[in-house]
């Protein structure tokens, strides 16, 4: 018996260690198929290469059919699912694994990530983004090194890979009945056992997401958040608890007509 299919993008470029090491754990249990960015496209949200061709480059050092473009996460998923994977569409489209969380409606939103997930969903497939809490002390040099983690870090990404394949199995053979992403958020130190609990997306009240860096300049500044309705667990909850936190996102709800 054939295994399932699964398409797989990011919005941190083809070349993050996060990205390739999902793929080594999904190729276990599934034939994939990588289509990423060449270069780095968080916080890109749904954008799309409207004005301007988009470029692709097959990739050998994946060990599976992968295909780098210069192009947002949408793009990727929507050349490959029109153009690169012939007939036989995925039985499941991934994003991810991200580096850094994608908690809280607005950072979700805007994440290429969760951007990527989205556009498989639109397609009717199982669509599900994956995302890795880093401790802001060490973010900028892991990202620096492409991903690239060491120790406690590499080992808590690896089992967020194990994970990642049993819950992209677990979609497989479903149809959905609405456009929906499932935003997977791990912790910043994930174990094989790591509870799952299901959760909603972070309050968050509107402010300002910049700070005043210069005389006529401005830098994205901390995103603020509040606890969630009594009875909920928000995504940030669950994380700051050690927990892995699993949103359905129904991308129909949020067309459905507000009440006069």
């Amino acid at each position: 018996m054939s295994k399932p299919l699964a398409l797989i993008t990011n919005d941190d470029g083809i070349d993050s260690w996060f990205l390739r090491v999902l793929v080594e754990a999904m190729q276990n249990d599934f034939e994939v198929v990588v289509a990423a960015p060449m270069g780095e496209q968080s916080w890109i949200g749904r954008a799309m290469s409207r004005r301007r061709e988009v470029h692709i480059a097959e990739n050998e050092t994946l060990g599976c059919t992968a295909y780098a473009l210069d192009g947002t996460p949408s793009d990727c998923v929507n050349i490959a699912l029109g153009h690169l994977m012939g007939e036989r569409k995925p039985d499941v489209v991934c994003s991810g694994i991200n580096l850094g969380y994608n908690a809280c409606l607005p950072l979700i939103l805007s994440s290429g990530t969760v951007a990527g997930a989205m556009e498989g969903a639109f397609w009717g497939l199982p669509a599900v983004a994956f995302s890795h809490v880093i401790p802001q002390v060490d973010f900028e040099a892991i990202r620096e090194k492409h991903g690239r983690a060491e120790g406690e870090m590499a080992d808590s990404v690896r089992c967020a890979a194990a994970l990642s394949t049993k819950i992209a199995l677990s979609l497989v053979g479903q149809k959905p009945a609405s456009p929906t992403v499932h935003n997977i958020n791990f912790p910043r130190r994930t174990f094989a056992d790591s509870e799952v609990v299901r959760t909603i997306p972070s309050p968050m009240p509107m402010h300002s997401l910049f700070a005043k860096a210069g005389d006529s300049s401005f830098r994205f500044n901390k995103v603020e958040r509040e606890p969630a309705p009594d009875g909920q667990l928000d995504d940030m909850e669950a994380l700051n608890a050690g927990k892995v936190s699993h949103t359905v996102l129904d991308l129909a709800s949020i067309a459905a007509p507000v009440p006069v």
